[in-house]
This record gives C-alpha cells, sequence and structure tokens, in this order.
C-alpha cells in the first residue's frame, strides 16, 4: 500500500508539477547530466533531511512494515517542485568521487557477505564510487584465500598490492584518493575527531552487534539464515549450518555479553548508538556537511544488522534513523562489478 502511495506522489509531481512525461524521462535525462553515475535514487529518499520541510518520517510504522516508512506530505505542491528538482540533483551527486587518475584499476574485496568490518572496507568503496570486484569467501575452508598467509577478512587487493584489516585498508586507501586532507584548514583538529570514533567503533560498537543478533535462540536462528543465505555455503553446509550454527552462535553470544561486561544487550546497543547521534551535535553528518571516514565506518557496521529484528528495534528505539536514512543515500548504490 505504501509503495503505491509513493509511486502515485512520485507521478504526481512528474506530471502536474515538473511537467515531465514519466519516471523513466527522468531516470533518463539524470543518466545524461550525470554520466558517471549509474544508480538511480529510489523514491525513499524523499525521507531525508534534505527534505525535512516537506515531509515527516513516521518511526512507528519502522516496526510493522518492510518499508518502515510513511510518507505525509506537508508543503504545497507548487514549493515542493523547485525542491523537487534540486534535491534529486543534490542526491545524485552525493558520492564523493576522486579525480579518474586516483581510481585503482583493479580492486578485489575478499569478504563474508555479512562481516561488519567488510561492510565497512564496501562503505567506503561504495561512497567514493570505487568499482571492485568481490570473492566471497567460504568461512570454513577459506579455500578463497589458500594463496595468502593472512586468512581474516577483508583482504583487498588493489592493483596487485593485498591490504589487510578494516581499518588500515580504509586509511590507505583515504590517503592515495584525498591527498588535499591534510592542506584544509583545521584539519588536524577535524582528523583527531575522526580517528576518535573510528577507534570507537571498532573497539565499542561492534562488540554491541554479536550479543544482538545472537541472543535469543530465535533471532540467533533469525541471524544465522541471513549468513547462510547470504555468505558462501554449500548445499549440506547451508541446510545443516542454519540450525547448528545458530545454536553455537547462541550460545558464543552469550560469553560475548559475559565478556564485554553487557549486562542488556539492546540497552547497550542503543546507548551505543545515541552515544553517535549526541556526538554529531546537530550535524548532518560527523564530517559536517558530508561524511567522514568515522561516518562510514558506523554506516558499514550497521548495515548487515539493518534487515534483522536487532536493526529494526534499534531505529525503533533510538535517534539514530534520520542519519542512517541520511548515509544511505550518500553512500548509495553500490559499486560492485557484478561478474
Amino acid at each position: 500500500m505504501l509503495r503505491c502511495q509513493r509511486a502515485a506522489l512520485l507521478r504526481k509531481l512528474v506530471y502536474d508539477v515538473q511537467g515531465w512525461r514519466s519516471p523513466a524521462f527522468i531516470q533518463s535525462r539524470i543518466s545524461q547530466t550525470f554520466l558517471a553515475s549509474t544508480d538511480y535514487v529510489p523514491v525513499r529518499a524523499f525521507t531525508s533531511w534534505h527534505f525535512q520541510t516537506h515531509w515527516k518520517e513516521s518511526k512507528k510504522a519502522d516496526t510493522a512494515s518492510y518499508s518502515g516508512r510513511t510518507l505525509v506530505p506537508l508543503m504545497a505542491v507548487g514549493a515542493a517542485s523547485i525542491s523537487f528538482a534540486t534535491s534529486v540533483v543534490s542526491i545524485v551527486s552525493a558520492k564523493e568521487r576522486p579525480p579518474i587518475e586516483r581510481i585503482p584499476k583493479e580492486v578485489v574485496l575478499y569478504q563474508y557477505e555479512s562481516c561488519p568490518f567488510c561492510n565497512k572496507v564496501k562503505a567506503f568503496l561504495d561512497y567514493h564510487d570505487i568499482p571492485y570486484h568481490v570473492v566471497e569467501v567460504n568461512p570454513i575452508g577459506k579455500s578463497e584465500l589458500k594463496w595468502s598467509e593472512y586468512k581474516k577478512v577483508p583482504v583487498l587487493v588493489v592493483d596487485g598490492e593485498q591490504l589487510n584489516d578494516s581499518t588500515a585498508i580504509i586509511t590507505t586507501l583515504d590517503e592515495r584518493i584525498n591527498t588535499d586532507k591534510a592542506g584544509l584548514s583545521g584539519a588536524a583538529t577535524v582528523k583527531d575527531e575522526e580517528d576518535l570514533w573510528r577507534r570507537w567503533v571498532d573497539e565499542h560498537l561492534v562488540h554491541m552487534l554479536s550479543p544482538n543478533i545472537y541472543r535469543s535462540p530465535k533471532e540467533a536462528l533469525e541471524a544465522f539464515q541471513y549468513l547462510t543465505i547470504n555468505g558462501k555455503f554449500t548445499a549440506f553446509e547451508r541446510t545443516t549450518g542454519k540450525y547448528f550454527g545458530a545454536t553455537a552462535m547462541y550460545m558464543i553470544g552469550k560469553r560475548l555479553k559475559k565478556r564485554h561486561n553487557i549486562t542488556d544487550e539492546r540497552q547497550s546497543l542503543y546507548e551505543a548508538v545515541d552515544t553517535w547521534v549526541k556526538a554529531l551535535d546537530n550535524r548532518p553528518f560527523l564530517g559536517g556537511s558530508k561524511p567522514n571516514l568515522a561516518d562510514l565506518a558506523v554506516f558499514g557496521v550497521l548495515k548487515p544488522i539493518r534487515q534483522l529484528q536487532t536493526g529494526k528495534d534499534m531505529i525503533a528505539n533510538t535517534e539514530i534513523g534520520d542519519w542512517y536514512s541520511r548515509m544511505e543515500q550518500a553512500v548509495g548504490g553500490s559499486s560492485r562489478i557484478r561478474e
């Protein structure tokens, strides 16, 4: 129902306000204007902070539907027409593409699809629109990494050079493609804040995830079903792993809860993400008008849990939803090269 309402609203803006002939015409026009972009912004982009004067987001709807958003028009159509045209341009050009001479010629990511650290690296690559190939690693045999002494993921091979560890990978790539950062006014202070929160992601936030997604047998089964569907497993491993793996991870989740001194899994996660929101200090992103490396790190580690019950509860019970929506738009579609 919501999708039909959104589609009808978009058509109304298209036909009655802008005078364009169809959504396909808009997509064609956008592609012609931004030749480097192949991503088309979905209708849910209208829920971003760019459109707060025109729309309201209902957090209650997030727990009641997959889309998780109910849109309520607040402004006259005449006013919406102007912001619609300018905002579409703003969103489409949100990615921070480096100069073409700084883009690596070949990038290969060895990953687990649901790994938060791998998703950190993908958030960086996607945001900078750097094309990359993906090799999904079987977590049991890891035969895809038999050529490497380092057996953890992510592993990124950039023009033949192997890079290990998500934080080190991102730092190295950022130094190569954003060579003018150091010369900016106040760069040292900005970097200190950025580094502080990147460490917080690795040392605190990521440890909130496993105790939450494996909090109960039901949630452990949900999480492991997601892992087996999206990861690289044989049919036998997928069938047996769903139940045996869920049972094992439920028990491991309890041990991790004790190790990290977590009393209430959900409350600890809520407090962590609300701490992040407070750090934003009413800025769209920690980086100001656009995401920095800390924004990408937080977004990356939270992305794998977003559609699990843990992620739905997180959005419904904290203030992170608006920032997360802005990040979805800024990062945009994947720059992964489909084989």
